[in-house]
């Protein structure tokens, strides 16, 4: 369920938290929603939803269902259901999404390619054949 205004689910309904001052290095792997308000360095991959708070820092690839963010992320994002940047989100890196919600405020330095909705992120793996 939603907070009437505020685009985010409600606290009820987050499954992990990773508060201030916490840093997590590695792949973040999860189902469910979780809120980062620390540092990921690192790959986080998800069907479902991440929430990253005004305070958080997420470097690295991030593949996921939705992304809600008023925090700060260095590296591509593909979210195969939607991205929704909150103010005073600042994003350095490439989107890749079908549906793509920016609130002024929001710095957003890169590209995005608004790519119609995949059925999971699984369908990312490229496979090769040689010649």
């Amino acid at each position: 369920m939603l907070k009437k205004g505020s685009g985010t689910p409600d606290q009820s309904e987050i499954t992990a938290f990773l508060g201030k001052g916490t840093e997590f290095k590695g792949v973040l792997s999860f189902e469910g929603t979780i809120r980062v308000d620390g540092k990921v360095d690192g790959e986080v991959v998800s069907k479902d939803t991440l929430i990253a708070g005004d305070e958080s820092l997420l470097q690295g690839e991030i593949s996921i269902g939705t992304l809600i963010c008023s925090g700060k992320i260095m590296g591509n994002v593909h979210a195969i259901q939607k991205v929704h940047l909150l103010a005073p989100a600042k994003i350095q890196g490439n989107i890749k999404t079908p549906k793509l919600i920016i609130e002024e405020g929001v710095i957003f330095d890169g590209k995005c390619e608004m790519a119609g909705e995949q059925k999971s992120v699984e369908q990312k793996v490229v496979s090769f054949t040689d010649r």
